[in-house]
């Protein structure tokens, strides 16, 4: 029987929403696993709009899931009509949308909340005991919500290859376990039923990304 997935978007675009190449990724190896897909995202309006030339905030205001439905080509669901017990795991991509605009992560760090309606959905997913899939920066969302779990967001030492590798202290911080991980691998904290791997917080090529994500979905779909 097919696995029923939700996929939660936060706009389009790295800098202001959902990273496109994640969600596609997502979705190609999703759909090549046979999974029936329906995809959210809130109905609010974005922290702010990035011109992605020149990578600045502009005047401009745009509504998340108007944004999502870019990507989703239309179909997408408000997440405020995510019915938990319809699915049997979720997955969200990254990109800077997971820290504008289904958390405050961005502009309070460690001490960020997540979207209350969000929150929700993350909560009941794992008191279902259903999986949770998070690439990139998403995993700050478990992390934040599920104390003491394990995540990966690849390295916890900077260097050329992972620029970011900051935020796996910051995670440490906030008492978590980080695993690191290489780009094409992604880590299962199987207590949690709780898979991440890290995605663009590497420095790789599109393919690597590709494939890590294929790891990512193949070992989400293994718990559900």
């Amino acid at each position: 029987m097919a696995k029923r997935v939700a996929v939660i978007l936060s706009g389009c675009g790295v800098y202001d929403g959902t990273e496109i190449h994640e969600a596609s990724a997502v979705l190609v190896h999703l759909s090549r696993a046979g999974a029936k897909v329906q995809m959210f995202a809130p109905n609010a309006d974005q922290m702010h709009v990035v011109n992605h030339c020149e990578g600045k905030p502009t005047e401009e205001k745009r509504n998340i899931l108007q944004e999502s439905a870019r990507i989703a080509r239309g179909d997408v669901a408000d997440m405020a009509k995510l019915d938990v017990s319809a699915f049997d795991a979720v997955i969200i991509p990254g990109g800077f949308g997971v820290a504008k605009n289904l958390s405050d992560w961005a502009v309070k760090n460690k001490d960020c909340t997540v979207l209350p309606q969000l929150e929700k959905i993350i909560k009941a997913f794992h008191k279902a005991g259903k999986p949770l899939g998070m690439c990139c920066i998403s995993p700050i969302l478990a992390v934040k919500l599920l104390p003491g779990c394990e995540v990966t967001v690849g390295q916890d030492e900077e260097c050329e290859k992972f620029p970011y590798a900051k935020t796996a202290g910051v995670l440490k911080e906030m008492g978590c376990k980080h695993v690191n991980k290489d780009v094409g691998e992604a880590h299962v904290d199987v207590k949690n039923k709780l898979v991440t791997t890290c995605a663009f917080m590497c420095n790789a090529s599109f393919h690597q990304i590709f494939d890590g994500i294929g790891v990512l979905v193949k070992e989400t779909l293994k718990l559900a």
